[in-house]
């Protein structure tokens, strides 16, 4: 296979993982706007998303190490594969949370809700999606620098949890009838809060990426 046939397939994996990217981004957001408007249809909608981007995953894995296989790639062009193969499955993990979400729109049907904390849930979410939309930008420009910059805003994810955290608690001490939905608001900040974790790791892959290291940006995250 000839140099740029090679290197126009590399170009195809960038720019199909970016597609996913995209699209992740977009459940999570859809999936906390169903959950504040109690958005059955939308839940739904992020639900039947998943499957198209679980498949996404599945085929940049098969096409990333097929090229690893038939071009035995060195150097920069074998980060950028192992890149896309590692940031696509935090990619599809953040779906995944995005779709938990969704099902607890389904799941709160009828219970007393507590406005102050769903207005807390939708800040926090509007930043993580801010935050996967620029890791997104910082993947396409390979900009470690932003990369670093990105994973320092997960402070302030973590700030939002402990926050919502609190008032959720206090919330179900002061009034039984919020438990359910109490609880639920904990799950939710639970999932934004792993969706931010894995938007450290994509920066992480980033920086690899640029450099070549492995290299730990946020020493409390999952992996």
């Amino acid at each position: 296979m000839l140099r740029s046939q090679f290197e126009e397939e590399l170009l195809n994996l960038h720019n199909q993982f970016y597609e996913m990217g995209m699209m992740v981004s977009n459940v999570v957001h859809k999936s906390v706007r169903a959950y504040i408007n109690h958005d059955k249809k939308i839940a739904n909608e992020v639900i039947e998303y998943d499957v198209q981007i679980n498949d996404m995953e599945v085929k940049l894995e098969k096409k990333s190490f097929e090229m690893i296989a038939l071009q035995q790639p060195v150097t920069t062009d074998l980060r950028m594969i192992i890149t896309v193969m590692k940031a696509s499955s935090d990619l599809e993990r953040m779906a995944d949370h995005a779709v938990s979400i969704a099902k607890s729109t389904i799941r709160l049907k009828g219970e007393t809700r507590i406005p102050e904390i769903e207005k807390e849930i939708s800040d926090m979410s509007d930043y993580v999606k801010k935050m996967v939309d620029n890791v997104l930008i910082a993947y396409v420009k390979t900009d470690q620098k932003d990369a670093r910059m990105i994973a320092k805003m997960d402070t302030r994810v973590n700030e939002y949890f402990d926050s919502i955290y609190s008032h959720s608690i206090k919330a179900m001490q002061a009034n039984p009838e919020t438990v359910v939905s109490g609880t639920d608001y904990l799950h939710v900040a639970t999932y934004l809060e792993r969706i931010g974790d894995y938007v450290t790791n994509i920066c992480e892959w980033i920086v690899y990426l640029a450099t070549g290291k492995i290299t730990e940006l946020n020493s409390n995250h999952d992996e």
